[in-house]
């Protein structure tokens, strides 16, 4: 996993903060990304993100990483639904400054298994967000991702964007003990680090959230922790050092009813239940 801890502190004093990496061939009406609707954790990224059907009144939801879980890492095979939480999120403009301090009621959803996702309600609506602060929530495409969009890893934590493309798909990724499914890979561009797990991955073409940010694989280990392998339909492994992956979101609407409210027995719902 892209380390949710300040283990990464250490490792960007060495290396220094550098320069952002350039961004990929831009392309047709991209839309504006930036940090608005974006979030920062204690120890990770995140965003405020909102579904197809969503309404401004609806419980506004933080998106992050299921290793962002402020009670440890699920297990493999765990599922967690409806966990009461207090957790705080640092809300923050399109410049990066924070404007606010979100507060959420409960971990809607959270797993390591097949993704790495965490869905949190928060006490406030869309609209009252969008009120107080002049911030809209990100939008997350119920579309699968396409290989060679340009895309954009936003992270609140470090207030920091990574611009790269999509390079494609990863049949199995493998990390430890945890195994997810159809991962994105990213082009080397988008060489994140620790405290970015998290970050909301932005097609900027349309503005729209496709995946979220987990992890990378380090020092060129094969399969252990911070060293992911991709496994494709024959079993044979790949091992890219210094290669990072997001896991793909369009499969959290499906999951999703009237209120924002899961429903994991939903027609076309494919996340992992309990």
């Amino acid at each position: 996993m892209n380390k949710p801890l300040l283990a990464a502190l250490s490792a960007l004093a060495l290396a220094g903060l550098g320069t952002v990496p350039a961004a990929a061939a831009p392309q047709a009406k991209a839309v504006t990304v930036d940090f608005a609707g974006t979030v920062s954790l204690s120890n990770c990224s995140g965003s405020v993100v909102r579904l197809p059907n969503s309404a401004d009144t609806d419980p506004a939801l933080v998106l992050t990483n299921g290793h962002c879980l402020e009670t440890g890492f699920p297990g493999p095979g765990e599922v967690i639904t409806g966990q009461s939480s207090s957790r705080t999120f640092g809300l923050l403009n399109s410049a990066g400054t924070k404007v606010a301090t979100l507060r959420a009621n409960q971990v809607v959803y959270s797993t390591m298994t097949d993704t790495d996702v965490t869905l949190y309600r928060l006490t406030t609506t869309y609209a009252a967000i969008k009120s107080s602060y002049g911030i809209s929530a990100l939008a997350l495409n119920d579309a699968h991702p396409v290989a060679g969009s340009a895309i954009k890893v936003v992270s609140g934590y470090w207030k920091r964007t990574y611009s790269c493309n999509t390079d494609g798909f990863v049949y199995r990724l493998k990390e430890g003990d945890w195994t997810w499914k159809d991962s994105l890979r990213y082009t080397a561009a988008c060489d994140t680090i620790g405290g970015t797990s998290g970050s909301p991955v932005i097609d900027t073409a349309t503005g729209k959230v496709v995946a979220v940010n987990n992890t990378g694989n380090e020092d060129g280990q094969r399969c252990t922790e911070n060293n992911p392998c991709e496994v494709d339909e024959n079993g044979t492994v790949t091992v890219r050092k210094g290669i990072n992956y997001a896991e793909e979101t369009y499969q959290i609407p499906a999951c999703f009813t009237t209120g924002n409210k899961l429903n994991l027995g939903a027609a076309g719902c494919v996340l992992p239940k309990p």
